[in-house]
């Protein structure tokens, strides 16, 4: 079940709630009690040889190269 991230206005608390995704935007009442919360956006890590700086991959040439219509072995 996806965890969803909240804020209450009102006293400033920041809290999680795990709940289905079909109730993703339903409102959510703070742990003190407040019902005026708002959704805080979720942030990801990437992670990886991307990430890390490595160059980005090139697409083959389109003069020659592998697979059937590339390397010549189709006529």
């Amino acid at each position: 079940m996806p965890r969803y991230d909240f804020r209450c206005r009102s006293c400033g608390a920041t809290f999680e709630l795990r709940r289905a995704m079909a109730q993703a935007n339903d409102p959510a009442v703070c742990p003190q009690g407040h019902p005026d919360t708002v959704k805080l956006l979720s942030t990801v890590a990437v992670t990886g040889a991307a990430a890390a700086g490595a160059a980005p991959q090139q697409a083959p040439s389109a003069s020659g190269g592998g697979g059937c219509c590339g390397g010549g072995c189709c006529g």
